[in-house]
C-alpha cells in the first residue's frame, strides 16, 4: 500500500501559532534559519503517525506559550481513498486522536497505519545515551508494524509494574516469598519470551541492511555491527527470574527481565561510541533509519513517509549524494527534509527525477512555497 499526506494543519503547535501546507507527494524541503519551526513541522506529522512527539513524550510541552491546546491535522492520500486525521492536546485533559471524525478508543490501534521513519541529528542520543533510549528505539519500530509485539510489550510493562510494587511491599511490611510473586512472574515470562523472539528475529534481519547502507554511503570505510544484549539470549526469563529473587528482594525491583535488554552498536569490532567519530556515528544512524525503512516496508507492504532533519549539515558531500540518488528510484515514497541552506538543497537534488517542493520559513513570516519539477538532467 501506498499513501502520502496531502495536507497539513497546526494550530497553537509548538512554536507556530498556526500554519497550512499542501504537500506534494514525493519530496518536500522546508528551508530557512534555525529557531522559525522547521523541526517541530516534522514532528507534527510524526504526532499523525504516532500520536506522539518524536522529541518530547510529555504533550503538554508541546502547546505554544500562553495556550491551553494544540491541534494537528492532517489529510492522508491512500490507494483506497483519503483519510482525515486530527490529534488535540488539552492541559489538564486526556489526548484525543481520531481518524475520519472517528476517535480511537486505544491510541495503539493506530499506530503502525501510517509509518513514518525520522532521521534528525537528535538520533545521536541512541549512540551516547544508556539502554532505555536504545529499548524505546527498538520497541517503537517493531510496533509500528507488529500489533501482537505492542501487546505483548504493553502487557509485560504491567505485570513488570505490579510485581515491583510487591517488591516494594515487601521491603516495607517484612516478610514476603517467591511464590507470591508467581501470578506476575507468569506473564512475565509468557509476555517477556514473546518480546525476547520477536526483537531478535527483527535484529536478524535488520543488521544485513543496515551492513549494506554503511557499506554505500561510507564507501566501505569501515565494517559496523550491531549486538542484541540479553540474558535471555542464554537462560529462560523463568530461571533467571528465580535466581534473582534474592537479589531482587534486596533491590526492591525486578532487576532481570527484557526491560534490561541493550543494542552494542560497533565499528571495526570496537564500541561505536568510544571509537567512532562524529561522522562515522552520524553515518551509522542514517544507515540504522534506512535499514528501519526498508524492513518496515518488506514486513508491512507500506511504504513509510520519510522525515530528514537537518541531516546534510557536517556530513561531506558524496555521502549526502548517495543518500539523495536513493530518493530518485522507487525505494522511498514521500520524504520531508529540512535544511538551512536552501542551495546546498538546490544543488543536491539538481538532475534527479523527483517532483520537489520547497517550503521557505522565516521569522514572523508565512511559509512560502516553491514548487520545482526536477527531470533527469
Amino acid at each position: 500500500m501506498s499513501f502520502h499526506l496531502s495536507h497539513l494543519h497546526l494550530l497553537h503547535f509548538r512554536n507556530h501559532r498556526e500554519a497550512e501546507l499542501e504537500l506534494g507527494p514525493e519530496v518536500n524541503c522546508f528551508v530557512g534559519p534555525n529557531g522559525v519551526g522547521k523541526t517541530n513541522l516534522l514532528d507534527a506529522v510524526h504526532y499523525l503517525a504516532l500520536a506522539k512527539s518524536y522529541f518530547d513524550a510529555v504533550d503538554m510541552h508541546n502547546i505554544l506559550d500562553g495556550e491551553e491546546y494544540f491541534m494537528v491535522q492532517g489529510a492522508v492520500r491512500t490507494d483506497q481513498g483519503d483519510d482525515n486525521l486530527l490529534c488535540t492536546v488539552r492541559k489538564g485533559q486526556r489526548k484525543v486522536l481520531s481518524r475520519n471524525r472517528k476517535e480511537y478508543d486505544r491510541l495503539a490501534d493506530h499506530v503502525g497505519r501510517y509509518p513514518v521513519v525520522m532521521i534528525t541529528p537528535y538520533d545521536a542520543q541512541l549512540v551516547l545515551e544508556g539502554s532505555e533510549v536504545r529499548r524505546r528505539f527498538l520497541d517503537g519500530l517493531i510496533a509500528q508494524f507488529d500489533k501482537a509485539y505492542l501487546e505483548a510489550l504493553i502487557r509485560y510493562n504491567r505485570a513488570l509494574a505490579q510485581r515491583n510494587t510487591l517488591l516494594k511491599r515487601f521491603a516495607e511490611q517484612g516478610g514476603g516469598a517467591l511464590q507470591m510473586l508467581e501470578p506476575w512472574d507468569m506473564q512475565l515470562v509468557q509476555y517477556g519470551t514473546a518480546v525476547h523472539e520477536a526483537r531478535r528475529a527483527f535484529l536478524a534481519d535488520l543488521v544485513p541492511l543496515l551492513t549494506d547502507h554503511y557499506a554505500g554511503i561510507s564507501g566501505q570505510r569501515e565494517a559496523v555491527g550491531l549486538e542484541y544484549r540479553s540474558a535471555l539470549n542464554e537462560t529462560p526469563l523463568e530461571a533467571l527470574l528465580n535466581a534473582a529473587w534474592e537479589r531482587d528482594r534486596a533491590a526492591t525491583h525486578t532487576t532481570v527481565g527484557v526491560h534490561k535488554d541493550d543494542l552494542v552498536f560497533t565499528i571495526n569490532g570496537q564500541p561505536l561510541k568510544r571509537y567512532g567519530s562524529q561522522g562515522q556515528q552520524k553515518t551509522f544512524l542514517i544507515a540504522l533509519k534506512l535499514a528501519q525503512f526498508d524492513l518496515t516496508r518488506s514486513r508491512s507492504g507500506i511504504r513509510p513517509i520519510l522525515l530528514l532533519d537537518d541531516i546534510f549539515d557536517k556530513i561531506d558531500p558524496q555521502r549526502m549524494r548517495h543518500l539523495l540518488k536513493l530518493l530518485s528510484g522507487q525505494r522511498f515514497g514521500q520524504v520531508l527534509i529540512t535544511d538551512t541552506d536552501a542551495a546546498r538543497l538546490h544543488t543536491a537534488l539538481d538532475g534527479l527525477a523527483l517532483d520537489v517542493r520547497f517550503f521557505h520559513l522565516d521569522h514572523g513570516r508565512p511559509i512560502a512555497l516553491e514548487t520545482i519539477e526536477r527531470t533527469v538532467a
